[in-house]
C-alpha cells in the first residue's frame, strides 16, 4: 500500500483508452466511447472480485459511504453508531445525510467494541457501521448477532481494508453494504474514487440513481431519464475509473507483496519482550497494509515512535495524537462546527463529545504504533528496516 507506488503499463493503456475515446463521463455519449466503458469494466470486476451481485462506482470511499447510507433509508434523526478511531470521513458522511454519529470505544482489534456497541443502541438507532482500521475487521460475527437482534443495518467502512476477508467471505461483502476507498493512498487507487457493494437489489438501484442526480438510466437518451427521487453528484469520471480497473486486476499481486513484507517485520518485532500484536478476529484475514503493535504503555509507545521518527524509520504512526483519525482531535464535530446550519436533530441528539468517556478506547489506541506497509520496498530495504526498528525498540524496554 499504497497502489500509486507500482504504476505501470496497464494503468497508462487503460488511461488511454479514455483518452482515444474523448469520453470523460460515465454516462453517455455511447457512440464516441468506442465500446470502452470503465466505471461499468470496474464495478463488474468488483462484483466479481468480491462475490456480490452488484457494485456502484462513485467519486470516493466519502461519496460512498454517504450513498450507502441514503440508499438504505438512513436520515435525519438516524443514529449511526462507528468507532473512536476512524477517519474523519466516516462521520461526514453520517452528517451529510441529518444523521446522527454515535461514538463508542474500540477494543484490541483496534475496531468497534461490540459490548460498547450493545450498550449504545437506542430505539434511534438505525446503523451499526464497523470500521476495519489499517487493514484489519471487527468482529464482525457478534456485530451482526447485534444487529439481527435489534433489527440494524451492518454497514461496513472497509476502505482501508480492501482484500481482507471474514469467515471466508471478502471484507465490504459481509453486512448489508460495504464500502471502499480507492483514493491515492489506498491498496489499489482510482487517483479519487470510491465503491460500494452489496446483495440488496433495492439499495443497489437506489445507489444508482442517487448518485446521479436522481437519474433513473432508463433507456439511452440520458435527458430523457427520470428522476424518481433527489439524488447528487457523486459521480466517478471515466479516468478515475481507468486506473481502477488496472489496479483491481493487480489486487493479489499487492496483497502477496504486502503480506510478504508484513511478514517479515512482524517476525522481528515478536522477539522483542512487550510487544504484542492487534488482535484479529477468529476466521479473520487482514490484508497486511499496517502492521499494528502494542508497547506495554502509552508513555512507551509515545517515546519509541518519536524515536522511530528520528532513527530514520518513516511512514509509522502514533494516532493517540493524530489530528485526523482518533476522536481527541475532532473539535469540529465536538463543538458542531459547520459553515451551514445543521439540522436540529444532529444538535438536539449528538453527544456531548466534551464529557465523553472513552478510556477503553484510549487503553488500546494509546499504546499502539502502525507502521505502513509499503509495495515498492525491495526484500533487502524490509530486513533493514526490521532490524533497525527492533534495535531501536528493544533498546528502549
Amino acid at each position: 500500500m499504497p497502489g500509486f507506488e507500482l504504476f505501470g503499463e496497464k494503468e497508462r493503456e487503460s488511461v488511454n483508452d479514455v483518452l482515444d475515446s474523448g469520453v470523460l463521463m460515465r454516462y453517455g455519449f455511447d457512440g464516441m466511447r468506442q465500446g470502452h466503458w470503465k466505471a461499468k469494466e470496474l464495478e463488474k470486476a468488483l462484483t466479481t472480485r468480491m462475490q456480490v451481485k452488484y457494485a456502484q462506482v462513485v467519486s470516493s470511499g466519502t461519496a460512498a459511504l454517504t450513498v450507502a447510507l441514503a440508499s438504505a433509508g438512513v436520515g435525519a434523526g438516524d443514529e449511526v453508531i462507528m468507532p473512536t478511531f476512524t477517519f474523519v470521513a466516516s462521520f461526514e458522511a453520517v452528517l451529510a445525510i441529518g444523521a446522527v454519529p454515535v461514538l463508542v470505544d474500540v477494543d484490541d482489534t483496534l475496531t468497534l467494541n461490540p459490548d460498547s456497541v450493545e450498550k449504545a443502541v437506542t430505539e434511534k438507532t438505525k446503523v451499526v457501521m464497523p470500521v476495519h482500521m489499517c487493514g484489519s475487521m471487527a468482529d464482525l460475527k457478534r456485530l451482526k448477532a447485534i444487529c439481527d437482534n435489534h433489527n440494524l443495518l451492518l454497514i461496513e467502512d472497509a476502505c482501508q481494508a480492501i482484500g481482507g476477508s471474514y469467515e471466508g467471505k471478502p471484507l465490504g461483502s459481509y453486512g448489508d453494504i460495504g464500502c471502499f476507498s480507492f483514493d491515492y493512498v489506498k491498496t489499489i487507487t482510482c487517483g479519487e474514487g470510491g465503491a460500494l457493494i452489496t446483495d440488496n437489489e433495492k439499495y443497489y438501484t437506489n445507489a444508482d440513481h442517487y448518485s446521479d442526480h436522481g437519474h433513473d438510466h432508463i433507456g439511452n437518451n440520458r435527458g430523457a431519464e427520470s428522476h424518481p427521487f433527489l439524488g447528487y453528484n457523486y459521480r466517478i469520471s471515466e479516468l478515475n475509473a481507468a486506473v481502477g480497473c488496472a489496479q483491481i486486476q493487480r489486487l493479489d499481486e499487492f496483497l502477496n507483496t504486502q503480506k510478504r513484507h508484513y511478514s517479515i517485520l512482524r517476525n522481528s518485532l515478536e522477539e522483542i519482550e512487550g510487544v504484542t500484536f492487534r488482535r484479529v478476529p477468529d476466521n479473520g484475514v487482514e490484508n497486511y497494509s499496517f502492521l499494528s503493535f502494542f508497547l506495554p504503555s502509552g508513555d512507551l509507545a509515545r517515546k519509541i515512535h518519536s524515536s522511530l521518527t528520528n532513527g530514520g524509520v518513516d511512514a509509522c504512526f502514533y494516532w493517540f495524537d493524530n489530528n485526523w483519525h482518533y476522536y481527541r482531535k475532532w473539535e469540529h464535530l465536538t463543538n458542531l462546527k459547520s459553515l451551514g446550519k445543521l439540522p436540529q436533530e444532529v444538535r438536539n441528539q449528538l453527544p456531548d463529545y466534551s464529557a465523553s468517556d472513552f478510556s477503553l478506547s484510549d487503553k488500546w489506541v494509546g499504546k499502539t504504533i502502525s507502521c505502513l506497509i509499503k509495495l515498492s520496498w525491495s526484500e533487502e530495504e524490509v530486513k533493514a528496516r526490521a532490524l533497525k526498528m527492533k534495535e531501536i525498540i528493544g533498546s528502549l524496554l
